[in-house]
């Protein structure tokens, strides 16, 4: 429940920050940078605290390309955190010229159901290594072109042009998620 809060306060965010892009996907102007970070607070009935929600962006890099190092994380808090607690961190790195994620954690902890993976992407290998930290697993997987994980398909949907989408359109992108890829779609 928690989560799909999340990813509903995160998309909300996508739509109201969205700018144009050149037509090779490379941005001419991104519509966030470093420094930015969003916050939001959950509650029931605007006065019983639940938790809250937060995504910063900072700067990285890697074999001297700068990327981008965006950190979402959500927490429950007061009354609410003694029956279910949850403990959410999710982290991408996306190279800042083509906004492709090159790793992403996601290590979570919501009632006791906990998640501890790390994905490295190979996008000229079309591969993607699933660690998974909690079982000491580590596998490869096919990727496609252009796939982005959880966290950084949100930062690729506010690049993309909506302002001429129609009522009923939609942007499509496959999204590596739990070991696969997925066609995910938001719709206008």
């Amino acid at each position: 429940m928690f989560k799909k809060i999340l990813i509903l306060l995160l998309l909300s965010a996508i739509t109201s920050f969205g700018q144009s892009v050149k037509n090779n996907n490379t941005p001419s102007k991104l519509p966030f940078q470093k420094g930015e970070s969003l916050k939001f607070r959950i509650s029931y009935s605007n006065f019983f605290g639940a938790g809250y929600a937060s995504i910063e962006v900072k700067e990285s890099k890697k074999n001297g390309v700068e990327a981008y190092h965006i950190k979402g994380v959500g927490k429950t808090t007061g009354v609410i955190s003694w029956f279910f607690k949850v403990e959410d961190d999710y982290q991408t790195y996306i190279n800042k010229e083509t906004l492709q994620p090159y790793r992403f954690i996601r290590k979570i902890n919501e009632g006791g159901y906990t998640k501890d993976k790390e994905i490295l992407f190979d996008h000229d290998k079309n591969e993607a290594v699933v660690k998974n930290h909690k079982h000491n697993t580590e596998k490869m997987y096919p990727i496609t072109n252009n796939v982005q994980d959880m966290l950084s398909a949100l930062y690729y949907l506010r690049n993309q042009e909506i302002s001429s989408l129609e009522i009923g359109e939609e942007i499509e992108l496959n999204m590596f998620f739990d070991q696969e890829i997925n066609n995910f779609k938001l719709h206008w």
